[in-house]
């Protein structure tokens, strides 16, 4: 067992093993699906799409793998897993894990300042 200093500094151990084992099991997915997994993980931590705090990281990334190994198992198509926006779906499957970001913040701000004006004359334009 690390010292807790060790893992205040490194972040957890436990969850670096079982990533990097999960890392592991995708580079053994058959062909097209380990490059298509690989291609979208590496999507995935340019924070594109938004990194996962915490225990999220490893949950996210277990799903994903096994994602990959069901539709390795059911010779899926890409196109069905993915669809005809690769970046939409990985937005979309990550944005799962986010949690609340300052973005959706912003967001709902924007929509109740839209309906305020909605409110107040109506919406009609000048």
């Amino acid at each position: 067992m690390a010292p807790k200093w060790l893992e205040l500094v490194t972040g957890s151990l436990e969850q670096k093993k079982q990533y990097k084992q999960l890392r592991t099991r995708m580079d053994a997915l058959p062909a097209p699906y380990a490059a298509a997994a690989k291609a979208l993980h590496r999507y995935f931590m340019s924070g594109a799409a938004g990194i996962p705090e915490d225990d999220s990281v490893v949950t996210m990334m277990r799903d994903f793998v096994e994602l990959w190994e069901r539709a390795a198992a059911d010779g899926t198509p890409l196109r069905d897993i993915v669809g005809e926006d690769p970046v939409e779906f990985a937005d979309l499957f990550a944005q799962a894990y986010l949690g609340k970001r300052w973005i959706d913040n912003e967001r709902a701000r924007l929509t109740r300042a839209i309906e305020a004006l909605e409110q107040t004359d109506g919406g009609e334009q000048p």
